[in-house]
C-alpha cells in the first residue's frame, strides 16, 4: 500500500513539474520529457500490476524476475521523480511570496534525475552482463612438479534468475569459460536466490562448461531457502535434496562438508567443500574439521568456502589448507574498480570482498560473482569469471 501511494504521488507530482518548468521555456522539449514519462510508466504500472495479481509460487523465476525489474524501476525511475519533485517544491517554497519556482534549484534536481537514471539504465542493460575474466596466478612453495600451471577457474553466484530471459548471454560465459581449457572448474554457490524453481532448465546450460578433471561446487546460503518466506521446514529439507540434484545434473560434484580428491600424475589435490547457511549478521558454517578429514598425504588442499568471513575465523593459522576459494559479497554489485584502486560498500561487512588475499603460506581469492541479487544491475562493478594458474615457487 505505501508503495502503490508513493508512484501515485510520483505519478501525479512528475508532470506537473514538468509543466511548470518546461513548457515556458520550450515546447518541444516539454512534450519529449512527457512522452519519456508516460512511456516510463506505462512499463511501471504494467510490473506493478504483474506484480501484485502474481500467486503462484514465490520462487517462480518469472516472480524473481519481475521483483528484480520493479526494485530496478524503483531505483532507476521513482527514486529520480521524487528527488526532482522535492527540489523543484522546494525551490517553490523559497518563493512562495514572489510565487514561481527557481530555475537552477529545479535545474538541479533534473540533472541529478536524469544522471541517476543513466547510470542505472546503463548498469542494468550493459553492466551486469560486462563479464571481465581475472586472471591471477598463485606460487605455492614446494608444489609437486605435475600441479605446475594447473588452470583453475571459478565461478560463482550465479543467481540464475537474473539470465531468466537472456539463456543466450548464459550460455556464451560456458562457452568462454570453455576457450580457457580448465584444469577444474570450481564453483562456490548461490546458484538460486530463493528456491530450487529459478534453475528452470538451466542446468543443462551450466553442464556445457567442462574441465579436464571434473567439475565441483559448495551450496551458498541462498541455495538452501533461507530467504523463501513460503517454506516450511519440510521444505526447506526437500529443496537442499532438490537443489543437490540439479547442481550434479549441471556437471558439478556437491561437496556438502567433505572433500574428495583429484589425481594429476603423481600429485594429489584434495577438494573441500564447507556448506554455508544463514543470512548476514548470523551466517553459519559447516564442520570444517570434518570436511578435511583424511587429507593429510595430498599435496594441495583447497578449499570452497562461499562466506569470505570464514577463511580468517577457521583456516588461516588453523588448518594447512593452500588455498580458499570464496564468493557472496558481489562487490555489492557497485563501487569503484580499477587496477589501482578498489572500492565497494561491502568492505564494511565483509573486510576480503574481492581479490586475492594472502597470509603466511594460505591464499584466499574472492570472486565477485556471475549473477545479480535483489537489483538488477552492477554499478561499476561487473561480474566476474576467475582463472586461476597454480605455479611452484
Amino acid at each position: 500500500m505505501i508503495l502503490f501511494l508513493v508512484l501515485i504521488f510520483a505519478e501525479i507530482l512528475t508532470p506537473l513539474v514538468l509543466r511548470q518548468h518546461l513548457f515556458g521555456k520550450s515546447k518541444p522539449l516539454y512534450y519529449i520529457s512527457i512522452v519519456i514519462h508516460a512511456l516510463l510508466s506505462l512499463w511501471l504500472w504494467v510490473l506493478f500490476f504483474e506484480l501484485a495479481l502474481y500467486n503462484s509460487f514465490f520462487d517462480n523465476p518469472q516472480h524473481i524476475w519481475l521483483m528484480l525489474n520493479m526494485t530496478g524501476m524503483i531505483c532507476g525511475v521513482v527514486a529520480p521523480r521524487i528527488i526532482l519533485i522535492i527540489f523543484h517544491f522546494n525551490g517553490k517554497l523559497l518563493r512562495r511570496n514572489s510565487g514561481g519556482h527557481i530555475n537552477w534549484v529545479t535545474n538541479t534536481g533534473l540533472a541529478f534525475s536524469v544522471l541517476i537514471f543513466s547510470i542505472i539504465a546503463t548498469s542494468t542493460l550493459h553492466g551486469r552482463f560486462n563479464f571481465k575474466t581475472e586472471e591471477v596466478t598463485i606460487k605455492i612453495k614446494g608444489l609437486n612438479k605435475d600441479l605446475d600451471g594447473l588452470k583453475i577457474v571459478q565461478i560463482s553466484d550465479l543467481h540464475l534468475t537474473g539470465f531468466y530471459h537472456h539463456k543466450k548471454v548464459l550460455l556464451d560465459v560456458m562457452e568462454r569459460v570453455n576457450t580457457y581449457k580448465p584444469d577444474l572448474i570450481l564453483n562456490t554457490g548461490d546458484f538460486v536466490s530463493y528456491g530450487w524453481r529459478e534453475f528452470a532448465g538451466n542446468d543443462t546450460i551450466l553442464s556445457v562448461a567442462k574441465s579436464k578433471y571434473g567439475n565441483f561446487a559448495v551450496m551458498g546460503n541462498h541455495d538452501f531457502g533461507t530467504y523463501q518466506p513460503d517454506f516450511t521446514q519440510a521444505d526447506r529439507a526437500n529443496n537442499v535434496l532438490l537443489m543437490n540434484q540439479l547442481i550434479k545434473a549441471s556437471g558439478y560434484k556437491v561437496l556438502n562438508d567433505e572433500n574428495t580428491i583429484v589425481k594429476i600424475g603423481s600429485a594429489r589435490i584434495g577438494l573441500i567443500g564447507i556448506i554455508t547457511m544463514g543470512r548476514h549478521p548470523d551466517i553459519t558454517h559447516g564442520n570444517l574439521t570434518n570436511a578435511i578429514s583424511g587429507l593429510d598425504s595430498v599435496d594441495l588442499k583447497i578449499l570452497l568456502s562461499h562466506d569470505p568471513n570464514q577463511w580468517e575465523e577457521d583456516v588461516t593459522g588453523k588448518t594447512d589448507i593452500n588455498l580458499t576459494l570464496s564468493g557472496h559479497t558481489h562487490g555489492m554489485q557497485m563501487g569503484i574498480l580499477t587496477k589501482t584502486f578498489k572500492w565497494s560498500p561491502s568492505k564494511y561487512f565483509y573486510p576480503h570482498w574481492n581479490g586475492l588475499w594472502k597470509k603466511g603460506e594460505q591464499y584466499q581469492y574472492v570472486n565477485r560473482g556471475l549473477g545479480v541479487l535483489a537489483i538488477p544491475f552492477r554499478i561499476w562493478m561487473p561480474p566476474e569469471i576467475t582463472l586461476i594458474t597454480i605455479k611452484g615457487e
